[in-house]
């Protein structure tokens, strides 16, 4: 792809026709090879089968995602390198912990597809904070680099900070539950139950992916495409709760079959909304063209087979003297949302010919849905291949088309009126559930480089120091604070401690040779209380600012050519004690001085320079340091 855009830039600047020629040639076979990688692509997203239940033969295929694809990543020298400047400690003692967190990231790359391989993501999701915690500082650059590869289009995304490394985790977790949901046994109740939980946390992970995640440079993981996605796990989770409700049988009853016909329509909706986010632009120009075919064909097989359960319910249950005449006369009202002019859900039961008439609508409806179900599959040539879809769909039509031969009559005229539609509901909605392995409780691999709150990359502070402790009648010259690490608080100034260099708000990282970084108060307190009068030597590190205040700049512009300069002025004036009577002058602008400048040089800029006879620039009294014989009393500028 980059090849391609070099080429037509190149074909936009040049004028010279031999190039031009050359050009297009070495485009039209880059064309080519990007045709050839796309198609494979697409038959690698197509490939559903082998996400699908190993013994699964009566069941419609559903769709799993595939997982992002990443380089490998070697954090050993740069944490090493990180440990030994900013925390002051041996990067070499930290290779076991550099090398467990390397194999986690490694077993990330190719997970089983199972609950065990959600676990493992989830536990390097969970470190991932701990790591930027510890290593990652808005102020430095790692050197390290994190690549992932687009799981539609295969163009690689590459990104310093862990935002691109968080996110397609994320998305990895949410592509093995689809592929779990996938892989479940959809003949047993237990089966479609771990289905209908895998998609619905699908759902949940790529919606907090989604709503934590707003820039990532990956389209996948774009709002739009996220959106799709989310509509897809939650549709065929519907779907699953369809099969559950089916599973044991659906009873040749009245009020049964119009239950069925709208639990199917819901089906048929919710895949229609899947189909008609995937055809807008740009999404469809990234999804498998297998994906949207699939969507289209589920949206008119389940349509057609919720027109045929109605088309069962009128046609084979006529309305009996025992039967209760107000209870299906209100279910029938709630299946229509509209009915043709002239007739109401009363008419309709009670009268014989309007209840066929409308019943073979109906079947006609449902065949003409499934014929264009197996026509829109055929049009699919990654489809085709499917066969067990071919068989359901097929099944379904002859069904359709025996019921409508049951109920003809060669007397009758061809009734071309139009089926009511069927109002989609469910007693069983599928929703988003965030699952718990998003949140896994870790333990830091660098946990001994001391507490997050004070050793992280975001804080600064001094090299461990060694202070010498001695006592005087008992007392130590100050006491300690803090959870841990320890502060030192309340310190004497005049103890020996703050003479050999301890200073209030220290924090002691060690006593004697034991490293108490992760001791509170009174654990540091027993390793302190037994020190006599040689002494015990401590270390201790001082917090320093975060964000060390930057020189004041000043610009200007000397021969239209823009300059800046850091300008630090310290100056001093012997006879001017008293701050209040301090006369202040107004000062030249740098750009007024420039300008007289200019003459001199186009390309310099001189700082001004001390005038013996007085005259200074900005039209300020000469400044001088006190006792500054050195300089015989001169101004000096810094």
């Amino acid at each position: 792809m980059r090849m391609r855009a070099g080429a037509e830039n190149l074909l936009k600047a040049t004028s010279n026709n031999k190039v031009k020629e050359m050009v297009l040639l070495e485009l039209s076979y880059v064309n080519s090879n990007l045709q050839l990688l796309m198609g494979q692509l697409e038959g690698l997203n197509s490939s559903v089968e082998v996400y699908q239940n190993t013994h699964e033969t009566a069941n419609i295929p559903l769709i799993a995602l595939g997982l992002k694809e990443t380089k490998e990543v070697d954090f050993s020298t740069p944490f090493k390198d990180i440990i030994l400047e900013h925390y002051s400690e041996d990067g070499n003692n930290f290779e076991d912990e550099i090398a467990d967190l390397m194999d986690l990231r490694q077993a990330c790359r190719t997970p089983s597809r199972n609950e065990a391989g959600v676990e493992l993501l989830a536990k390097y999701f969970s470190h991932l904070p701990l790591m930027e915690s510890r290593f990652f500082s808005p102020n430095r650059q790692t050197g390290i680099f994190f690549t992932w590869y687009d799981s539609f289009t295969g163009v690689p995304v590459c990104q310093q900070n862990l935002s691109l490394e968080k996110a397609s985790i994320l998305f990895n977790m949410a592509a093995l539950y689809s592929q779990i949901g996938t892989r479940s046994d959809r003949q047993t109740i237990v089966g479609l139950e771990e289905a209908i939980s895998s998609f619905q946390k699908a759902a949940g992970v790529l919606n907090h992916l989604k709503e934590t995640f707003t820039h990532t440079p990956s389209y996948d993981m774009s709002p739009a495409m996220l959106s799709m996605l989310i509509r897809m796990m939650l549709a065929q989770a519907q779907e699953c709760l369809f099969e559950k409700t089916a599973l044991p049988g659906i009873r040749n009853q009245f009020f049964s079959l119009l239950k069925m016909a709208q639990e199917a329509a819901k089906v048929s909706e919710i895949y229609d909304q899947v189909h008609q986010s995937m055809i807008q632009t740009p999404i469809k120009d990234n999804v498998p063209l297998f994906w949207s075919t699939m969507s289209q064909v589920k949206t008119n097989h389940y349509r057609s087979m919720a027109h045929y359960f109605v088309a069962s319910a009128l046609l084979d249950h006529p309305l009996g003297p025992s039967d209760d005449e107000d209870q299906q006369e209100k279910t029938l009202s709630q299946v229509y949302d509209r009915l043709p002019e002239g007739r109401s859900p009363l008419d309709i039961l009670k009268k014989k010919e309007e209840r066929e008439r409308i019943g073979k609508a109906h079947i006609r409806t449902a065949i003409l849905g499934h014929e264009e179900a197996l026509r829109i599959y055929s049009l699919c040539h990654h489809l085709n291949k499917l066969e067990v879809l071919q068989d359901i769909l097929k099944a379904s039509h002859q069904r359709s088309l025996k019921k409508s031969s049951e109920n003809e009559s060669e007397e009758e005229f061809t009734d071309y009126m139009e089926a009511p539609d069927i109002i989609s509901k469910t007693d069983h909605k599928a929703e988003m559930e965030v699952p718990a392995a998003t949140k896994v409780k870790v333990t830091d691999f660098f946990q001994r480089l001391g507490p997050l709150s004070v050793f992280s990359a975001k804080q600064r502070w001094t090299a461990p120091r060694t202070i010498r402790l001695c006592t005087e009648d008992g007392d130590l010259g100050f006491t300690l604070k803090g959870e841990s690490p320890v502060q030192v608080v309340s310190l004497d100034p005049l103890c020996p401690a703050a003479a050999d260099g301890l200073k209030e708000g220290d924090y002691i990282v060690a006593v004697g040779d034991t490293d108490c970084k992760w001791m509170g108060v009174s654990e540091v307190m027993r390793l302190l209380k037994d020190v006599n009068e040689e002494g015990i030597d401590i270390q201790v590190v001082s917090m320093m600012d975060s964000n060390p205040p930057m020189p004041t700049k000043s610009a200007t512009f000397c021969g239209n050519l823009p300059k800046t300069y850091s300008m630090i002025c310290l100056a001093f004036d012997d006879d001017d004690k008293n701050p209040k009577s301090r006369k202040v002058t107004k000062k030249s602008s740098f750009i007024s001085w420039g300008l007289k400048n200019k003459l001199k040089s186009a390309s310099t800029l001189s700082l001004p320079t001390a005038d013996h006879s007085g005259a200074l620039p900005w039209n300020k009294p000469r400044p001088t340091f006190p006792s500054s014989s050195a300089y015989n009393n001169d101004s000096v500028l810094y």
